[in-house]
């Protein structure tokens, strides 16, 4: 029998979902435009300036605003990678070397789909996030999904038959293995305070780790070295100044994407940032609260459409300004060497995500005792 209800489900999930592929591409786009503004703003030049589609100009209001400020770069920039010439070495192992970028790019809009960015008050008074797919382990499958990325990297680097990308595979692989560790150490703390006894709250479930924010201290305040070893573990995994390793250019000419070009190369520099937004996302969730308004104060916006488009765009311009916050470190602090990228992985980050967790563990099992 036709189940009309069950197609329609399917199709609205499925509607949801390119929505929000939607979104992040949109925003790693605007990612690279941001990164090109702000850094000729650091350095009192230009930047990019150009509306791209000369007749937005003529429109009133919305050309006066938009014309000098470049908005259609991100446009202009995808199609000129999407009709250059492709080059493809003759040296290169051509399954790998076309599998590599898809491989790079498909963790970050995988690991979106658990991702909550809101919520919906329904009309019986119930809140149901705004997610694809609510997971009561969705922080594990978030570290599972997003340390794929790497797979792409390194498949690049070897598909490519040549020294300098090789180098940068083998840097990422290393990079990633170092990081890894602490970023999943940070977390363990955050999994024991969330999961207090008698709430029925799972610290594994992003949805529940958002909520025990509300009217409540962000986990940023209660945790601050978790979240000082996330975020900087989040700059490693992401592979963004000063942990650019795998590119270098300064000693690996192009690292691993020496031998690309075209929209392959257009699809690695789309996956960079689209790990940064995703990234930004995941930490605006843990520790910032998620879409919540302020540490230790109610949500102001009321219970209707008009509170969750609120609680929306508070977490966007949470995410953004994380996103504004790797794009200042970028062009504030310089590469750092590959064996002060490994000693601060091995010998700082890693015993200081041990002793942080050694800490909560003790101080969650003093506060569990039952009083007499």
């Amino acid at each position: 029998m036709f189940d009309f209800d069950m197609l329609l489900m399917v199709g609205l999930k499925f509607l949801f979902a390119l929505l929000m592929i939607g979104a992040v591409m949109t925003m790693a786009g605007y990612s690279v435009l941001a990164e090109r503004k702000v850094s000729a703003w650091m350095q009192g030049r230009v930047g990019p300036n150009r509306t791209v589609l000369p007749f937005i100009v003529h429109i009133p209001f919305v050309g006066k605003f938009l014309k000098g400020l470049g908005m259609f770069q991100p446009l202009a920039d995808g199609l000129k990678f999407l009709f250059k010439e492709e080059m493809i070495p003759g040296h290169v192992n051509k399954l790998y070397y076309n599998l590599a970028p898809i491989v790079a790019l498909v963790p970050a809009l995988t690991t979106m789909t658990v991702l909550p960015f809101g919520e919906f008050f329904a009309e019986d008074g119930r809140t149901i996030p705004l997610m694809l797919a609510n997971l009561e382990v969705g922080i594990l499958f978030v570290l599972a999904v997003s340390s794929l990325g790497v797979y792409g990297i390194v498949l690049a680097g070897w598909s490519s038959n040549s020294k300098y990308p090789f180098l940068g595979g083998i840097r990422s692989s290393a990079q990633m293995i170092s990081y890894e560790l602490a970023m999943g150490l940070s977390l363990l703390p955050i999994f024991l305070w969330v999961s207090e006894p008698g709430t029925g709250a799972m610290g594994l479930s992003l949805v529940d780790i958002v909520n025990s924010q509300n009217d409540r201290a962000w986990l940023l305040l209660v945790q601050p070295l978790s979240a000082l070893i996330f975020l900087i573990a989040l700059f490693a995994e992401t592979n963004r100044l000063p942990f650019d390793m795998p590119e270098s250019e300064t000693d690996l000419v192009g690292g691993f994407h020496t031998e690309y070009g075209g929209f392959k190369f257009g699809i690695f520099f789309v996956a960079e940032y689209a790990h940064i937004v995703v990234g930004s996302a995941i930490f605006t969730v843990i520790f910032l609260g998620g879409w919540h308004f302020l540490p230790w104060i109610a949500d102001p916006w009321p219970a209707t459409w008009v509170g969750t488009l609120l609680g929306i765009g508070w977490f966007l311009a949470k995410t953004i300004f994380l996103i504004f916050f790797f794009i200042w470190v970028r062009w504030t602090i310089p590469r750092f060497r590959y064996d002060q990228v490994m000693n601060l992985g091995w010998t700082k980050l890693l015993p200081l995500a041990l002793l942080n967790l050694i800490f909560y563990v003790l101080l969650v099992t003093w506060l569990d005792q039952p009083t007499a």
